[in-house]
């Protein structure tokens, strides 16, 4: 493009000193020769005829005055003045000298020229440019390649990602499908598994009640062998016991004349090894043990535990006594059963480790529920409705139903005796399976809801947080409530809650001990506090033969006539409390 404006440029320049060369030769032989018709010059002067010729014969060729007027004005005026004066005086006016021409031309090359310099730099600024532009161009036409190689690029990896998204929606449709499978799989193992692992619950409580009757018949065997010799029976119908510490005793020989030996070996047997140690060196015999106080046990066998010295001084008193209680074939390992059957499993360390057997529970008063860090109110009522229940079936370890019979109907006096679990599997029974397992941990068994009086619908529902607003769940709860306790004890809760001063059951309460007055100081000094007598479940209130009045002159059953945990009651019967209490004005109401 450059060299092509360059080429231009100078074709240009030859033209224009053409053209000055040829007007100062034109000048020349024009004023030599102006009168010389042979000369070549001469043709132009024929030209100038001819076109006259020709002017004439265009004017005549135009009729119209009109077109003639039009031609003529369209003549320039010079052109016509200049005619006129050739025609008339035969010269024409010429304005200018041919030297004025060359100069006025000469003048018009020097402007040409400064044009053809401007010319020549804005053709170069323009040639720098358009080298720019095209080295610019260059770029962006290697960037447009590296651009479209990128997409190019882009454009596989994306057809790549897609084919191996297709893949995985592919692998992801298989996993899902396997995974129902799988889930279809797993839900049939696990009903299978479900399905043996009641099966094995099954097998094992009946061998656990296999072992709690072998366990009972050997008690009882020891028990009737040391009575049997107490009472005087021929020593020919036995020789020797065998103790679970594989030593032989000879049970002939009163408990206290037993050496030091033979009482350190039943305190291994009776769960108080422990104390065996300090024991040899302090116990001479039996006698010992049948005349230690309890401050005796403390100080001689660091015995600190106000539970052992209990435990101790009862299996110590059952030598003494002519009949055998019942309780005391119940070891503390069947307590940690029973705890799990009355819903209260939370508190089997601490059972375990004050060694509560079932002679324990039959003497089991407050303050040793407080010792075993059992505050809650309604724990307590649980614990002692449990009590009760072992009371009225003398203590037989199985008297508790952990499953459900075969019979789709149930009598008041089955319900009783339903452990925690039985309950939940009513509540399953009765479409509230998903608030059922909000019973483990409560102490609800069927023991608290017969004997009970302040246990309703409404606290059954709180325990198991159903919401005050679903009335239509709470209704449902009442009738099948109501279903289950039967009309008759429906009445005597109802007449209960009519009673004067009726205070609600609190699921939240706790028990704390009563504040001693002055007057109590005396008692508090002469008796300790494991010498408490006040039971959790007095002996006298849980006789199946003693029928007790209660409020509005109601008789109550031996079920129905326990006493519970009320003021009402308890105020009625209750000898003076000289340790804690479980009257409602100490109640703590928070959780």
């Amino acid at each position: 493009m450059e060299t092509e404006a360059s080429h231009m440029l100078e074709a240009a320049l030859e033209q224009m000193d053409d053209i000055i060369a040829g007007s100062k030769a034109a000048a020349v032989e024009f004023s030599n020769s102006m009168y010389d018709l042979s000369s070549p010059i001469s043709a132009c002067p024929l030209q100038v005829v001819q076109l006259a010729e020709d002017l004439k014969l265009a004017l005549e060729l135009q009729p119209s005055p009109e077109e003639r007027d039009s031609l003529r004005a369209q003549l320039p005026t010079e052109t016509a003045q200049a005619l006129i004066d050739w025609l008339q005086n035969g010269t024409v006016s010429n304005y200018e000298t041919y030297q004025e021409r060359l100069l006025r031309l000469e003048g018009d090359k020097e402007s040409l020229v400064l044009q053809v310099s401007v010319l020549t730099d804005q053709v170069e600024a323009q040639g720098e440019k358009i080298r720019d532009l095209e080295s610019s161009l260059e770029e962006h036409r290697l960037k447009l390649v590296s651009t479209e190689e990128m997409l190019q690029q882009e454009l596989m990896s994306r057809t790549s990602l897609e084919s191996e998204k297709l893949d995985l929606m592919d692998e992801l449709s298989s996993l899902k499908l396997k995974l129902v499978i799988k889930n279809v799989f797993c839900f049939v193992f696990q009903q299978d598994l479900l399905q043996e692992v009641k099966h094995l619950k099954s097998k094992v409580e009946e061998l656990e009640g296999e072992k709690s009757q072998y366990e009972r018949k050997l008690r009882a065997t020891k028990v009737h062998f040391v009575y049997c010799f107490h009472s005087g029976v021929p020593e020919s119908l036995f020789n020797h016991a065998c103790f679970s510490s594989n030593q032989i005793r000879d049970l002939k020989i009163p408990f206290s004349k037993w050496s030091t030996e033979q009482v350190c070996e039943w305190l291994e047997d009776i769960g108080l090894g422990q104390y065996s140690i300090l024991g040899r060196h302090w116990v001479s015999s039996g006698q010992t043990l049948l005349s230690a106080t309890p401050q005796d046990l403390e100080k001689e066998m660091a015995m600190k535990n106000p539970l052992h010295r209990k435990k101790l001084q009862l299996a110590v008193k059952a030598f003494s006594s002519k009949q055998p209680e019942q309780s005391a074939e119940l070891d503390h390992i069947w307590v940690n059963r029973w705890l799990d059957d009355i819903g209260l499993p939370q508190y089997k360390d601490q059972f375990n480790e004050g060694r509560v057997d079932g002679q324990m529970l039959q003497y089991l008063t407050v303050n040793d529920l407080l010792f075993l860090k059992v505050t809650s109110q309604l724990h307590h009522l649980s614990i002692k409705c449990a009590i009760h229940v072992l009371h009225v079936n003398k203590f037989n370890p199985n008297c508790l139903k952990r499953r459900p019979s075969n019979e789709s109907q149930f009598t008041p006096s089955e319900v009783v005796q339903w452990s925690n679990h039985r309950v939940m599997e009513w509540l399953r029974s009765v479409d509230l399976a998903e608030y059922a397992p909000n019973l483990r941990g409560s102490g609800v068994h069927g023991g608290l809801i017969m004997l009970e009086p302040r246990f309703n619908s409404d606290t059954l529902a709180m325990l198991l947080n159903i919401p005050p607003q679903k009335t239509l769940l709470r209704r449902h709860l009442t009738t099948n409530f109501n279903s289950l306790v039967g009309p008759q004890a429906q009445q005597e809760k109802r007449e209960y809650t009519g009673a004067a001063g009726y205070t609600p059951l609190n699921i939240t309460a706790k028990v704390k001990p009563k504040k001693l007055g002055f007057s109590n100081l005396t008692h508090l000094r002469r008796r300790r506090p494991d010498e408490s007598t006040d039971y959790v479940c007095p002996i006298e209130s849980s006789s199946p033969q003693s029928e007790q009045s209660v409020g509005n002159g109601v008789q109550m059953r031996p079920y129905a006539g326990f006493r519970g945990l009320s003021p009402i009651l308890d105020r009625e019967h209750d000898h003076p409390r000289e340790q804690v209490g479980l009257d409602d004005s100490t109640a703590d109401p928070s959780p």
